[in-house]
C-alpha cells in the first residue's frame, strides 16, 4: 500500500472554515456592490501574465517577490497587484474605451514574501480607478473618499477615519528647503512617525540630512540643518481641523510652486469631498501621510480604524500622473484606491472586531420521516423559485440527528415531511430557534420564512 499524503496547505495562504468563508463572502459583495454603486465597471485580469510584460517597471524587492516561472518557451509570472494589468489593459484597450475610464476589480494577487501573521503571499484586493485621457479633473480625488466612505459604513464600521494628504506639498517643501534628493528617504523616516514618535523622527531626519554632506558641516552650516529639520517638524507638527491646516500651511509662506499647486489641490480636494457627502469628522488632512509607493504625484490616502490604529491602514491609495508610461507614450493619470480584504478579514477575525457565527446559508433544511424523497424534492424546489435558500437532508438517519445537524448549522427552520402530510398536502415547520412546531400549508411556509429576510 502506497503511503498516503499527510494533506496541508502552503504556508502565507488563506483557507477559511465555511462559517469564516460566509462571512468573507459578504464583505467582498458589500464592498462590490459598493463600487457598482458609483457606475465603476468591473474588469477581471488574468492571474498569470506575460513576465515581460508584468515587469516591465518592476525592480528592487518587488522583483524579488514575483512568482516567475516558464512553461514550454513562455516566460509567465503571476500578478503581483491589480494595477499593473490595468496600465497593461487601458494601453491595450486604448481604442475601445471611454475615458475617464472608471474600473473596479476585485481578485487574487500573488507575492512570495515571508509569510507572516495575517499577511499572505496569496490575498485578495478590492481596487477602484479612475484613469484619465491626458489630464483627470482633482475633483475625482474627491470621489474616491466617499466611496471609502460607504464602503466601510456598509460593512458595518462606524469609527474610522480617512486620512488625506498631498504628495505636491511635500515635494514642494522638501524642494524650498534644498533637500530634494533626500526626498525620498525623508518621506521614508516621516511615514514611521506613528511607530516611532516626533522625537525619534527628528533624530532620524539629522542624521539623514548629515550624512548627505560631504564634509564636515561648520557651526552656521549645522544651524541651516536644524532650521530645516525645524521646518519639517513645524510642517509635520500642525494641528486643527481641515481648514485650519491649509491656512497654516498657507502661513508658512513657502514660495515654491509645486507646493502651491498641492496646496491648491488639497483646498479643492477637501470641497468636494464634502459635497460628495462625507461627513467632516470622517476625513482629515494628515501632512504625516506619505505612501512609500513612488508611482504616487498627488493625493495620498490611508484610511484607519480609530480604535484599532496598530491594525495600520485599511485601504489607501493615492494620485498617479503616469499609468501605463512604461506601455504607451500617451499621458494617463489616474487615482485609486485598494483593500486588502484578505489581510484585513484575518486581522479583524483576530481582534475579535467581527465574528464569523453563521454556519450555513440555508434559510430551511427539508427532510423526510420516511423513504418518500419526492416530496422532499419537490418542496425543496418550490422554495427555491421562490428565492429561499433550501438544502435537504435526505441520509438514512433518524429525525433527531436531522434535527441536530440543522442545529449545527443554524438553520432556522426545519420543513419535516411525513405520511401524514404528504396525505394532508401539509408540512411539519419547525422553529429551531423556539422550538415551536405547527402544521401548515406549504404557501404558508413561504410567508413565515420570507418574513424572516
Amino acid at each position: 500500500m502506497e503511503d498516503r499524503v499527510k494533506p496541508k496547505t502552503l504556508p502565507g495562504f488563506m483557507e477559511l472554515l465555511p462559517n469564516e468563508q460566509i462571512l468573507f463572502n459578504k464583505m467582498k459583495e458589500k464592498i462590490e456592490k459598493t463600487y457598482q454603486k458609483y457606475g465603476f465597471l468591473p474588469l477581471d485580469t488574468p492571474i498569470i501574465e506575460d513576465a515581460k510584460v508584468l515587469l516591465a517597471k518592476a525592480g528592487g524587492e518587488t522583483e524579488k517577490q514575483i512568482y516567475r516561472f516558464e512553461k514550454g518557451e513562455n516566460d509567465l509570472a503571476l500578478r503581483f497587484d491589480l494595477t499593473v494589468p490595468l496600465a497593461k489593459y487601458v494601453t491595450q484597450y486604448y481604442d475601445k474605451l471611454s475615458f475617464p475610464f472608471k474600473r473596479y476589480q476585485i481578485g487574487k494577487v500573488y507575492r512570495g514574501e515571508k509569510p507572516q501573521r495575517g499577511r499572505y503571499r496569496e490575498f485578495y484586493q478590492c481596487d477602484v480607478d479612475i484613469i484619465g485621457d491626458g489630464k483627470l479633473s482633482i475633483i475625482n480625488d474627491a470621489e474616491l473618499p466617499a466611496i471609502i466612505y460607504d464602503t466601510f459604513k456598509n460593512l458595518g464600521f462606524d469609527d474610522f477615519t480617512i486620512c488625506i494628504n498631498n504628495r505636491k506639498i511635500l515635494n514642494g517643501l522638501f524642494a524650498s528647503l534644498g533637500l530634494t534628493e533626500e526626498s525620498a528617504e525623508i518621506l521614508r523616516i516621516i511615514d514611521k512617525i506613528d511607530k516611532i514618535g516626533k522625537e525619534a523622527v527628528r533624530a532620524e531626519l539629522a542624521k539623514e540630512i548629515e550624512n548627505k554632506s560631504e564634509q564636515e558641516l561648520e557651526n552656521d552650516q549645522k544651524l541651516d540643518e536644524m532650521k530645516k529639520i525645524d521646518k519639517i517638524m513645524e510642517f509635520i507638527s500642525i494641528e486643527g481641523n481641515n481648514e485650519g491646516k491649509i491656512e497654516a500651511l498657507k502661513n508658512m509662506n513657502i514660495e515654491n510652486d509645486i507646493f502651491q499647486e498641492g496646496l491648491r489641490e488639497i483646498e479643492q480636494l477637501t470641497k468636494f469631498i464634502k459635497i460628495f457627502g462625507v461627513p467632516e469628522n470622517y476625513y482629515k488632512i494628515d501632512l504625516t501621510i506619505a505612501r512609500g509607493l513612488d508611482y504616487y504625484t498627488g493625493t495620498v490616502y490611508e484610511t484607519f480604524l480609530n480604535q484599532y490604529r496598530n491594525l495600520g491602514s485599511i485601504c489607501s491609495g493615492g494620485r498617479y500622473d503616469n499609468l501605463a508610461g512604461f506601455y504607451t507614450d500617451r499621458q494617463m493619470p489616474g487615482v485609486g484606491i485598494s483593500i486588502g480584504l484578505s489581510r484585513l478579514f484575518f486581522q479583524l477575525i483576530d481582534n475579535n472586531i467581527i465574528t464569523a457565527d453563521e454556519q450555513s446559508i440555508a434559510d430551511v433544511l427539508v427532510v423526510s420521516m420516511s423513504d418518500e424523497y419526492e416530496k422532499v424534492a419537490e418542496i425543496a424546489s418550490k422554495l427555491r423559485e421562490n428565492g429561499i435558500n433550501a438544502q435537504v437532508n435526505i441520509e438514512d438517519q433518524k429525525l433527531g440527528k436531522k434535527f441536530k445537524y440543522a442545529d449545527n448549522l443554524n438553520v432556522k427552520y426545519v420543513i419535516v415531511i411525513g405520511e401524514d402530510e404528504i396525505k394532508n398536502n401539509v408540512v411539519s415547520l419547525k422553529n429551531m430557534d423556539t422550538g415551536e412546531q405547527q402544521t401548515i400549508a406549504l404557501e404558508d411556509v413561504l410567508k413565515t420564512v420570507n418574513n424572516r429576510h
